[in-house]
């Protein structure tokens, strides 16, 4: 369900709330909110224009001159390629210096000779999915009505001002697949009343079963049918707020009449359908199974073979509609329909289901007949499409509104005690707080004492047992407010401190890479305490006053010298290969380390040396080096979800390889570093090529990081370009990196550095650097259009930048 930011706040005050406030509620509440989207997506700079002049390009057959007036002082000129352009319309115009969806730019061009100072947009080049775009505009610029003020915002007309909540729903939950059953449950969340549309409508003095009859034979599979008549009325496209709507909730608008049907289905969650009356062929409405191997032609103009489990609605003769899922295209409302025959039925589910199924259509009447419609919204909803038809396509209400009723509507009643759910939710809420809640659903009840009796509304017919009142009383109780609690007389058991979970994270996450836990002795040699990768003369060793030996007088003020002890004992016995971290406390002190105590700080460090990869077999082998150990420290980073606030800078630390060494950044805060060990150092210690990190674990795990929010595997593909760049020497592929995604965008998913090139080859103090730029739209497949603008912006920005160019 996709519910709109904007059009939800006509039921509910939301008290000021933003929507991902409510997403937040929502969500906490068991209505999952699956992504928000923003309809704007980035757009800026787009106003309404008026044409004064169309005329042929001069040098171009598919191109046109035009005039524009866009509000400003002098009218400017824009070239336009669409064939429905033309004189006198109000279209959108993105001025230059705008800003389109991919981070695309408007700047001042020449088209064949001709200068062009802006662009006139189709809905699709803002951002509208084609599919939503209606037919006129599908292949063209959009064209505003007459009455749109030139100079104003063009987005706000199109209400793409907005944000869209996408409900991820049970399926026991369909009371939220309609716009009031959404409102209802932010209204008990936020303790606030629901405002219900008003309906109003003038009635002739004609009856409607002056025009039509309603027979039923399958009466199970249909206990309710409606049928109201609307007399002149006039087809045409919807206003631009009914047709806003309707996309933002995924419909295509089509005409006034059939848009009503679709928003009053949004709504109220009723499905409707408005036939041709005149093209209907008869006055009766029977609703009847279907013969064996019976047929009608849809609305998709495909001929559909029909069964008997299937339910049709018919005109006493053939089928005109397959009830529930889709109408019949020879009683279809066209451009000439004057009379509305308006069908509000309610269908059993499960007949719905097999039809859907049996003939490959899904549509979003099935879907909601399927999961279930409140029976007493039937008549409701269709008085309200009536409301609206004339509203918008004038007319008249033919008074009344012909059934078939055998349907039995009864509300689910629940008794429980409070005593009742306390014990399920091992809560202590009194009477008047279950009360309040039952309240702020709308639900009636009756109480006596701790006793209720709770009758749930017709839309809420997910509520039958005690369990369902005590999920509907945690839910907006709070689950985070429920406390935790075992069963009476067990004891309470310990639990780990957040900063100790963490930790624990740590060492789960480097002994599945590979590495093995170490603990080695807090005291050293004074010349192992001088510090390790940091200057000398900022470390002050703690001697003990009586130690038992030379070699253990003091506290260490670094992990590393112990571990390339480690790796030398384990080397000298012939085992080669060493992938070893520790997580343990070093020592530093002041001056005076008479009178104070020395600050204890818990840092975690590692080693690599020897053969990461070694297959026999295969014959391959692979190398302890830099990136190794560096990938491994990236995948804890990304384990404690830090990955976007850590960075690397070249360093030059006391002990590390001058060239192959890096300071470790959080927040831009130094925590540690990462490197090749110095030569010097592998020979004192008979060691070859060795690789070490430390990092100051307090400071690393007390970082407070936001919630981690997955994402569904996209169901679109990607595409992939390749781009190698020449850059200077100095220039460092960090830099190079930030600037592709912050050019790329939203569509821009994945940059990853794949050649980094020197040679003879290449012009001198400069260097190139092959990059791999992903693209992708989680929510439609990319055109190489698309992808082109977005990958010719990042190229400019690296030119503008960097100074960077793309490598002959």
């Amino acid at each position: 369900m996709l519910v709109s930011y904007r059009w939800l706040q006509e039921y509910v005050d939301l008290k000021g709330l933003t929507a991902n406030d409510i997403a937040e509620k929502l969500t906490r509440g068991g209505i999952e909110v699956d992504i928000i989207h923003n309809l704007n997506k980035g757009i800026t700079g787009v106003v309404v224009g008026h044409i004064l002049e169309c005329n042929q390009h001069p040098n171009a057959d598919k191109l046109n001159v035009c005039k524009v007036d866009i509000g400003e002082e002098e009218p400017v000129q824009i070239i336009c390629g669409a064939k429905n352009v033309g004189a006198g319309q109000k279209v959108a115009v993105a001025k230059v210096g705008a800003v389109l969806p991919g981070n695309f730019k408007i700047k001042k061009a020449k088209l064949r000779g001709e200068a062009s100072h802006g662009m006139i947009c189709s809905l699709q080049e803002l951002g509208i999915e084609g599919k939503l775009v209606a037919k006129e505009y599908s292949e063209g610029i959009y064209v505003f009505p007459t009455d749109a003020e030139v100079g104003t915002d063009a987005l706000e007309l199109l209400g793409l001002n907005d944000e869209v909540l996408e409900l991820d729903l049970t399926p026991n939950r369909a009371d939220c697949l309609n716009m009031m059953g959404v409102a209802y449950e932010v209204a008990a969340l936020l303790g606030q009343d629901v405002k219900l549309p008003q309906i109003q409508t003038e009635t002739s003095s004609e009856t409607a079963s002056d025009y039509v009859s309603v027979k039923v034979e399958a009466t199970e599979d249909n206990p309710y049918y409606g049928a109201k008549m609307i007399k002149g009325v006039k087809i045409g496209p919807s206003p631009l707020w009914l047709q806003n709507r309707l996309m933002a909730a995924g419909i295509r608008p089509i005409s006034n009449v059939v848009d009503v049907t679709n928003y009053v289905l949004l709504e109220y969650g009723q499905p409707l359908h408005a036939f041709d009356y005149d093209r209907f062929g008869s006055k009766e409405v029977l609703v009847r199974r279907a013969t064996e191997g019976e047929e009608v032609v849809t609305l998709d103009d495909v001929t559909r073979k029909l069964s008997s489990e299937h339910l049709v609605i018919t005109n006493g003769k053939e089928p005109v509609a397959v009830a529930g899922v889709m109408g019949g295209a020879s009683s279809e409302v066209n451009d000439d329909t004057t009379t509305i025959l308006l069908e509000a039925a309610y269908f059993e589910g499960t007949r719905v289901r097999i039809a859907s199924r049996d003939l490959g259509l899904r549509s979003e009447a099935s879907l909601r007949y399927e999961k279930g419609v409140d029976p007493k919204r039937a008549s409701e909803a269709a008085e309200r499409a009536a409301s609206l038809i004339v509203e918008l396509a004038g007319g008249t209400v033919v008074d009344g509104i012909v059934e078939h009723k055998t349907i039995d509507i009864q509300e689910n009643v629940v008794s429980i005690s409070v005593e009742r759910i306390n014990q399920v939710l091992g809560t202590a809420i009194d009477g008047s707080e279950v009360a309040s809640i039952i309240e702020r659903l709308q639900f009636s009840y009756k109480q006596d004492g701790n006793q209720f009796e709770i009758t749930a509304p017709t839309r809420r017919a997910d509520i039958r047992i005690e369990e369902d009142v005590i999920e509907e009383v945690a839910r907006l109780y709070g689950y985070d407010a429920i406390p935790t609690t075992l069963p009476i007389g067990l004891t309470t058991p310990g639990a780990l401190t957040p900063y100790q979970a963490k930790r624990r994270k740590v060492r789960r996450y480097l002994e599945k890479a590979g590495l093995a836990q170490t603990v080695t002795y807090s005291l050293t040699s004074p010349e192992k305490a001088k510090g390790f990768g940091d200057e000398q003369t900022n470390i002050n060793p703690v001697q003990l006053s009586m130690p038992m030996s030379e070699d253990r007088s003091t506290l260490r003020t670094s992990l590393i010298p112990h571990l390339l002890d480690l790796a030398t004992h384990n080397i000298n016995r012939k085992v080669a290969d060493v992938f070893a971290y520790e997580v343990g406390s070093i020592f530093l002190s002041e001056e005076d380390q008479i009178t104070k105590q020395p600050t204890e700080k818990e840092m975690v460090a590692g080693l690599f040396t020897g053969q990461w990869l070694q297959h026999a077999w295969q014959g391959e082998k692979k190398a302890v080096d830099f990136y190794v150990a560096k990938g491994v420290l990236e995948g804890l980073f990304a384990e404690l979800g830090l990955t976007d606030v850590i960075t690397y800078q070249q360093g030059n630390k006391i002990g590390m390889h001058p060239g192959r060494a890096a300071v470790v950044l959080l927040a831009g805060k130094e925590i540690g570093y990462i490197g090749q060990l110095h030569p010097t150092v592998e020979k004192d210690n008979d060691l070859n090529e060795t690789y070490v990190f430390q990092l100051d674990l307090e400071v690393l795990l007390g970082y407070e990081v936001s919630d981690v929010f997955y994402q569904a595997i996209p169901r679109h593909p990607a595409i992939t370009r390749d781009i190698a760049l020449v850059v200077n020497e100095d220039v460092q592929a960090g830099a190079v990196q930030e600037v592709i995604v912050k050019a790329g965008g939203e569509l821009l998913k994945n940059v990853h550095l794949f050649d980094l090139y020197q040679g003879e080859h290449m012009e001198a103090g400069k260097k190139s650097l092959a990059f791999s730029l992903t693209y992708f739209d989680p929510e439609k497949t990319l055109t190489d259009e698309e992808v082109t603008k977005v990958h010719e912006q990042v190229l400019t920005q690296l030119q503008e930048t960097i100074g960077a160019t793309l490598r002959a």
